[in-house]
């Protein structure tokens, strides 16, 4: 019986260590730490005061997720990153508490690794989404300087007026419907005078549609408040209509758009 015993308890063990390669050592990962910064195109790094991003990072051969999570810290600062002169050999100018999203991976081998960002969070309506491919080798961190970094482009265009599903009452008379919408940078820094974003620099407008057809564009023009855009457009039929309000950056090339919808009955 002893000997039964001793052999099935040597067999449960065989089994339980069947996956490992006899005569062959496992390898041990060597910590690998990587640290994400993603900043928006044309501004400073996005953080938490947009809802952060975020970051996902695979094998990009395998597809295996290796981490993920959101980026914590603020946008930066201002003067460093969008005033002072800098170099490509220099990089963007980081401080302690730039956002980013930093992880330790055991690797075992050279890996390409696949990295990418998504949001803002919280403004998901115009998030957007980057990747970008890099090998990393065991024990080589990428840390140094601006890090692994990826550019967000686009813009936050959040419509304020009308409200989804608003009515207007015409009456058998015209009636003038408020179009407001908020316009960031990516990172949630603000578009007003005297600053690195000039409202000049932007083209803001709403095309419209009645029941599916379009009925004309109306530009938005700045309200004198940070980054509002506003205008009226008069109504005299009956409808469900719909704005889509965009903005666009010449210089760069970023664009944001939002949506709504409303009533004229």
């Amino acid at each position: 019986m002893k000997i039964r015993l001793l052999a099935s308890l040597l067999v449960a063990l065989m089994l339980a260590v069947a996956h490992v390669p006899v005569g062959i050592a496992q390898p041990s990962g060597t910590p690998t730490t990587i640290t994400v910064r993603v900043i928006a195109k044309g501004g400073k790094f996005v953080s938490a005061e947009v809802g952060g991003v975020l970051v996902t990072v695979r094998d990009a051969q395998t597809q295996e997720l290796l981490a993920s999570g959101n980026v914590t810290g603020t946008s930066g600062d201002t003067q460093g990153i969008m005033v002072a002169p800098t170099t490509r050999i220099s990089g963007i100018p980081v401080d302690d508490d730039a956002a980013a999203f930093t992880v330790t991976l055991d690797l075992d081998r050279p890996r390409l690794l696949e990295v990418s960002a998504y949001g803002p969070l919280a403004q998901l309506q115009s998030a957007t989404r980057v990747t970008a491919t890099q090998w990393v080798v065991p024990g080589k961190h990428i840390t140094g300087g601006d890090g692994l970094l990826l550019e967000l482009p686009g813009l936050l265009v959040d419509v304020l007026d009308p409200p989804t599903h608003f009515i207007v009452q015409l009456d058998g008379a015209p009636r003038t419907v408020r179009i407001r919408a908020n316009v960031m940078m990516m990172c949630g820094c603000p578009i007003a005078p005297g600053g690195p974003w000039d409202p000049a620099a932007f083209e803001v407008a709403a095309q419209l549609v009645r029941n599916g057809e379009p009925v004309g564009a109306l530009p938005l023009a700045f309200t004198g408040t940070a980054s509002e855009f506003a205008a009226d457009w008069t109504i005299s039929q009956p409808g469900v209509y719909e704005a889509t309000v965009y903005a666009f950056q010449p210089a760069n090339g970023n664009t944001g758009v939002d949506n709504v919808a409303f009533i004229a009955m």
